[in-house]
């Protein structure tokens, strides 16, 4: 079986963690957390980096220190994973979803600009695939109505947005900005995530927060409610050593999106677009089935899987979540390209570990899916 998804661990992450634990330092303190802060802080081009336990807490912590008024409106995707939603409804605001662009699959920014009302107080751009939000835009909504934005970045390690001319890392934007290093990501600690911002004051809310709010100067004294939501130093030493080789990483990324590209690009099927303002990553290989393909997308995984090959369904849009509908939300919403693509669209295996020959095997597989299906409709028209 090709899996969807394999981390590429080697020899430098091997001995940061064993010299992690050799002094002893693996909780969360250490030279590695610090060290792994202020490098990913640098490479996305911020001042700050809070390390923290996963990417979901990032997205919690982050809005939290935004003091935002209660109840007021964040606008965001519902094509994302839950992680979006949950921060936003455990901060006590209010989610605004909108449907996502067609082509890159992030979230529309018309439709942002429709949703916004007085009560609206942040913008959530969710970069999807590797693909980044169109940024320029958002910020544009953002400075003319005065909202701050909560960037997510989770699944864009690495890419860029031209901005006034200028071409800008994800992780750069609005007042804070979340990423996740779970293993599927482009650089990985296992588990693990952090928030990036350029403020003093909010970086200081992140570091007391994500520990507790311990006093600053009486520990166990507290004036303010906190989370322990801590990366360890052994996680962080993973992350030290990923970041070296990123732009490795990265080139890899390209060459499987091009072979890819090469091997599927005469089938009924929607390859990663990429817009000229836009740098992807392209994280993971995200393919949408014609609406005359003949099969759905949990067919053609069923039949890729008979193959030995792994994939992953897209996300089912927030807005038709039955836990949501049972507490009232999203019940007569309708986001026909958040739908379409929920119900026909899937990732190839895309990880980092994936080899040219797997590359391959894949794409023969895919095809012959395809070629078997055509085959049958065929016989069964002349039996008919």
């Amino acid at each position: 079986m090709i899996p969807v998804n394999e981390p590429l661990i080697g020899e430098k992450e091997i001995a940061y963690v064993t010299d992690c634990l050799r002094t002893g330092w693996i909780s969360s303190a250490g030279r590695y957390i610090e060290r792994f802060e202020n490098e990913w802080a640098a490479y996305c081009g911020r001042r700050y980096g809070v390390a923290v336990s996963n990417g979901t807490v990032a997205l919690e912590l982050a809005l939290s220190v935004l003091d935002l008024p209660e109840k007021s409106e964040v606008i965001l995707p519902s094509f994302t994973i839950v992680s979006c939603l949950e921060a936003v409804l455990r901060n006590n605001l209010v989610p605004v979803l909108v449907d996502c662009d067609p082509r890159t699959y992030c979230l529309d920014v018309d439709e942002v600009a429709r949703r916004i009302t007085p009560r609206t107080t942040a913008i959530m751009p969710v970069h999807i695939y590797g693909h980044p939000v169109n940024m320029e835009a958002i910020l544009d909504l953002a400075e003319k109505h005065n909202l701050k934005i909560v960037e997510d970045a989770a699944e864009a390690h690495g890419a860029e947005c031209l901005v006034n001319g200028r071409w800008q890392r994800c992780g750069s934007f609005g007042e804070v900005s979340c990423f996740s290093f779970y293993a599927n990501k482009n650089i990985t600690t296992g588990e693990g995530g952090m928030v990036l911002t350029d403020d003093d004051a909010l970086a200081a809310k992140l570091q007391s927060r994500r520990n507790l709010a311990f006093g600053a100067t009486v520990r166990f004294r507290h004036e303010d409610r906190g989370w322990n939501f801590r990366m360890t130093n052994l996680q962080a030493a993973i992350g030290c050593a990923q970041l070296e080789n990123i732009d490795c990483f990265l080139r890899r990324k390209q060459d499987m999106a091009a072979r890819y590209n090469e091997g599927l690009r005469d089938l009924p099927l929607q390859l990663p677009h990429i817009e000229a303002w836009a740098k992807s990553t392209v994280w993971m290989y995200a393919i949408v089935l014609d609406d005359h393909a003949p099969f759905a997308a949990a067919e053609f995984a069923r039949r890729l899987q008979e193959q030995g090959v792994q994939t992953r369904p897209f996300f089912l849009g927030m807005h038709e979540q039955p836990v949501y509908h049972r507490l009232g939300l999203f019940k007569n919403t309708h986001l026909p390209v958040t739908e379409r693509i929920a119900r026909l669209g899937l990732y190839l295996p895309s990880g980092q570990a994936i080899t040219d020959e797997q590359i391959e095997k894949v794409i023969k597989a895919v095809r012959h899916v395809f070629a078997d299906a055509i085959k049958a409709e065929r016989g069964a028209v002349e039996t008919f």
